[in-house]
């Protein structure tokens, strides 16, 4: 299990507070989650300078040291995937710490794909040469790549960008469906857990399935409640809008959880709608 972060806004804001300093942090919640697990088996921020994915990870826990908040820190951007893991497939190692990047793509899974012993092998075959982007040993970079590989085969997306977001969001809520059926009978004595969230920088596909998956969506420049102050680089023309989606609420806002076996999606106006699986 793990825990994921995603924020999309259409200004450039920074968003230390959320990840560090907020009364549920993700840095707090790699200490201890809702029901008490700590998630130290690495972290990773994925963000977006001049529409090019920076990756900034480390395999040690996001609690140990300095590292994770120095780096949040630094992050001004529109778009943000942050995650901490508690590693159930693959050894803890720098290249098995998500988020995942192909392309201009960035990934986080939170959940475990149930059976991928015997499934690694079909879902490998399927994806074709996509497969040999794969560089770790986790089920959730198999997951990526697999769902990346069907959205490239429907032209829904192209390694740049979204080219069809309505197709993509039918794609991921299908895949994930047939995965689902595919994890019970490979593994019937577990349910697989399928959270996943998928941005280019200027659109954002998030997914709940089996595990806790809230969001809330902010509008207008406000001072930040944990610091005081506006974390935004905001031009007087434009209409601050932000979305972030997290395993848990971060804050004191009015966080909705999305319904179980839904897909959520946020395209580059900000508009936002929901897909049933």
């Amino acid at each position: 299990m793990c825990r994921l972060y995603a924020f999309h806004a259409n200004e450039e804001t920074k968003v230390e507070c959320s990840l560090v300093h907020a009364q549920n942090s993700l840095l707090i919640q790699s200490q201890g989650d809702s029901v008490g697990r700590v998630h130290s088996d690495g972290w990773g921020i994925g963000y977006y300078v001049d529409n090019t994915p920076i990756l900034e990870k480390n395999f040690t826990a996001a609690f140990h040291g300095l590292h994770f908040s120095e780096s949040a820190e630094r992050v001004y951007a529109r778009t943000v995937v942050a995650h901490v893991r508690l590693a159930t497939v693959g050894i803890n190692s720098l290249d098995n710490c998500h988020p995942f990047c192909w392309g201009n793509w960035v990934f986080a899974h939170n959940g475990t794909v149930v059976g991928i012993d015997l499934l690694r092998v079909e879902l490998l075959a399927e994806m074709g040469e996509q497969a040999t982007h794969i560089r770790g040993s986790t089920d959730s970079e198999c997951l990526f790549h697999w769902l990346v590989s069907r959205l490239l085969s429907k032209g829904a997306i192209n390694e740049l960008q979204m080219l069809d977001q309505r197709q993509a969001v039918k794609m991921i809520a299908s895949s994930l469906t047939e995965l689902d059926v595919r994890c019970s009978r490979a593994d019937s004595s577990k349910e697989p857990k399928l959270n996943i969230v998928l941005t280019d920088g200027s659109n954002l596909i998030a997914c709940r399935l089996r595990n806790t998956l809230s969001w809330v969506s902010r509008r207008g420049i406000h001072d930040c409640e944990i610091c005081g102050i506006p974390h935004i680089h905001h031009q007087s023309t434009v209409d601050y809008r932000a979305v972030v989606v997290a395993s848990e609420p971060i804050s004191s806002e009015p966080w909705q959880e999305i319904p179980d076996g839904t897909v959520i999606w946020v395209d580059s106006s900000l508009e936002t709608g929901m897909h049933s699986m």
